[in-house]
């Protein structure tokens, strides 16, 4: 049987609060942790977001950056453009169309890459040394199901606002 409520700082919250305010806190820790490991380096949470995509489509036209970060066409150039100073990526033509030019990750940025899937793997196995299999298996089902809903909800969000008020 699971608590209908917790015990937090003095104040009893239901589970469900509970849950949502761990979420938060998690979601604090890692992007401050990301902003510790990756001060002076010029990159920032977008800038990553954008190498961590790039890392996994292979070399990619800025259209297709935009759609998987889902920003703006005009918003992947800016951070291209960033990336391409640092010189994490450069941008190459299109080998079957020569209007296009493909953002392809360097040396560095692929080096950079592979020491944070490094890094990934290794936070991953701390975060979780103390989990039984079942458990482990029991907690990513749960985490899939919260990321689904609010996927879905922060897409109805958009949805509504973009319908405008009824």
């Amino acid at each position: 049987m699971y608590p209908l409520h917790y015990v937090v700082d003095s104040r009893i919250v239901s589970a469900e609060l509970h849950v949502f305010d761990r979420l938060v806190q998690i979601a604090l820790l890692i992007q401050e942790d990301m902003a510790s490991s990756f001060a002076g380096t010029g990159l920032t949470t977008a800038r990553t977001h954008l190498l961590w995509e790039l890392h996994q489509l292979g070399p990619s036209t800025q259209q297709t950056l935009a759609a998987a970060l889902k920003v703006s066409p005009r918003n992947v150039t800016g951070l291209v453009d960033a990336l391409e100073t640092g010189g994490f990526v450069e941008r190459r033509p299109h080998p079957t169309d020569r209007r296009a030019l493909l953002v392809t990750l360097t040396e560095v940025g692929g080096r950079t890459m592979a020491d944070m899937e490094t890094d990934r793997q290794q936070a991953a196995g701390q975060l979780v040394a103390d989990f039984g299999d079942e458990d482990l298996k029991q907690f990513s089902r749960s985490l899939d199901l919260v990321a689904d809903r609010l996927d879905g909800l922060v897409e109805a969000a958009k949805r509504s606002t973009a319908q405008g008020p009824t």
